[in-house]
């Protein structure tokens, strides 16, 4: 079957989304971007893939987040948006803000881990040929090297945007003296960090206890918040247990002896003021971190198209009385 010509919804920049400036840049991101960590590589078939994105675009999620290793095969979820570049997005690429990283493991010997320039220049090349692009909107050190010299890693980084492969670079989970010391370095060379991205959640505060988005804000970048949902213990999902095939039970990036009686009590206190707010805990999550100001923009994942329509719901109710305040902080902090 020869699947028609994709043409985008007419209305994707009229139906609710919200767009943020990243930092003191001109970049302005939408409230919510897809991630492809999971659910759009080798796991997953390339037509739920392509629905995803579609809908994901035609709502207005202009920002499609990457990095090199996601898959679940590395390469793969990269490969297959090189295929949504050749069969939907081409025409349209000048609205969008793609996304890929480098820093963890990717290929066996000393070359294909960490902060080496040779590890992040080789690792973009392929990228971009997996992705079938000739630059990405922006290019991250996906995590801080505390052996290579982080003038290495940081020059290879102003080196790539010189070279016209990446419009910007950003930094992921960078320590706060690291991150201090590279904001100041990329500044110097003209090539400032557009973004900082680091796990933050209702449950996960260290962005903010650790002093990192105050640090960011200052230095002009805009803040990407991953895991929004810590790994959807803010869902509904685990209200009455751990469900057959969920990620705790197979304990896939999220293991059984999180769900303490303490870590349910809390769940499901959470859930009744979302209840009360007419939300589901996901959307309260979501929503909450929208009302940080200093965050940009938040990636969501899905590994379906009710999970971004449900998602993208948060917007509407974004807004937080005091009360509501005090009380999630009394149950989500430890």
């Amino acid at each position: 079957m020869i699947e028609p010509i994709y043409q985008p919804a007419a209305s994707r920049y009229a139906d609710g989304m919200t767009y943020r400036r990243a930092g003191r840049s001109g970049v302005l991101l939408p409230a919510f971007s897809l991630g492809m960590w999971h659910n759009f590589g080798s796991g997953q078939t390339f037509s739920k893939v392509r629905q995803m994105a579609h809908y994901a675009f035609d709502r207005g999620i202009v920002h499609f987040d990457l990095a090199n290793n996601y898959g679940p095969a590395y390469g793969t979820a990269e490969e297959n948006f090189g295929r949504l570049m050749e069969q939907s997005f081409r025409p349209y690429r000048d609205e969008l803000f793609i996304s890929t990283k480098a820093g963890y493991d990717m290929w066996p010997g000393p070359y294909g881990n960490w902060g080496s320039r040779k590890y992040l220049m080789a690792s973009l090349d392929q990228s971009l040929r997996r992705m079938k692009l000739d630059y990405v909107d922006i290019f991250y050190s996906h995590r801080y090297d505390p052996e290579t010299p982080l003038e290495e890693t940081l020059q290879a980084l102003v080196d790539i945007v010189r070279a016209g492969k990446a419009l910007y670079v950003g930094l992921s989970r960078y320590p706060l003296a690291a991150a201090r010391f590279a904001f100041r370095y990329l500044a110097q060379r003209d090539v400032p960090c557009l973004l900082f991205q680091d796990r933050y959640n209702l449950f996960d505060r260290e962005p903010d206890t650790s002093g990192i988005l105050t640090l960011n804000a200052e230095a002009g970048a805009g803040f990407v918040a991953f895991s929004p949902l810590a790994q959807g213990l803010l869902t509904d999902r685990y209200l009455n247990g751990i469900p057959e095939g969920s990620r705790m039970a197979t304990e896939d990036s999220l293991r059984r002896d999180v769900l303490t009686d303490r870590m349910s009590e809390r769940i499901r206190g959470l859930h009744e003021i979302a209840r009360q707010r007419g939300q589901t805990l996901a959307e309260m999550a979501l929503a909450w971190l929208l009302r940080d100001k200093r965050v940009t923009s938040v990636i969501i994942g899905a590994s379906s198209v009710a999970q971004i329509e449900d998602n993208l719901r948060a917007l509407e109710h974004a807004s937080f009385s005091d009360d509501e305040l005090s009380r999630l902080d009394a149950l989500s902090r430890p």
